[in-house]
Formats: structure tokens, sequence, C-alpha cells
């Protein structure tokens, strides 16, 4: 009996270990389901990294007034197949950004895809084409 009860805990902490990230990550209900476009943003930072990527940049408002936005990607192993690579951004670039805006207001946002400067478009393969990631 106690032996059963070990072997139970063991394959339930086996299996929690294995698929906990999958069951704890989180959807895109917080994003709009419009595109944003953001011309002429300036990247600060690109981080190549998992669960996801994230473009730091800043992007002039209505007013002039430099906003900070962040637009997160997939993971490098889903962006890196479609043409990214971790100095595919550097501190400087000047970019378009399509992005599916946070519902808040706040400057943050799922990327949808962006344009560099020499008219090369990348995309999140996440979300695939113009379509919402939910």
């Amino acid at each position: 009996m106690k032996s059963k009860l070990l072997t139970c805990l063991f394959v339930l902490a086996a299996f929690l270990f294995v698929c906990g990230s999958a069951l704890a990550h989180h959807g895109t209900p917080a994003y709009s389901n419009k595109i944003t476009e953001l011309k002429n943003a300036v990247v600060t930072k690109f981080m190549w990294s998992n669960p996801h990527s994230l473009i730091y940049f800043d992007v002039k408002d209505d007013k002039g007034s430099v906003v900070h936005w962040v637009g997160e990607t997939g993971a490098p192993t889903a962006i890196g197949p479609v043409g990214w690579t971790k100095t595919t951004l550097a501190p400087g670039d000047v970019i378009t950004v399509y992005i599916f805006a946070s519902k808040t207001g706040n400057p943050v946002g799922r990327l949808n895809h962006i344009v560099l400067a020499d008219g090369t478009r990348l995309d999140d393969t996440v979300v695939g084409g113009d379509k919402h990631p939910n």
C-alpha cells in the first residue's frame, strides 16, 4: 500500500514538473483585437528570451511626447524559423511596429509583425498573419 502511494505521488510530481509551465501559461485576452500601427519606433532593447522575446521601443504620441513601449513576441524557437535572430534588432534601429495593444491603455502589447527600415517584414509566428492570438 505504501509503495502504491509513493508511486502515485511520484507520477503526480513528475506530471506537474513536466506540464506545470504549460498549465500555467497565460492567454491573450488582455490585448485588443485591433492592430495598432506605431511608425518610427526606435528600438531601445531586444531581449531574445523564453518564454517570450521582448522588444522595448520608444514612439512619439500625438502630442510629441516619447512613450516607452514593450512588445511581446513568441519564443526564439517560434520566431527563429521565420527569420528572427538574437541580433535582428539593436538599440537605435527605427522600425514600424504592428501590435495588439493592451486593453488597459498601457503601452504594452502582443506583436503581430514589424517592418525594418529596409522594408523587411518579420512576423510573430504565434499570431500568424493578421489574426488575433486568441
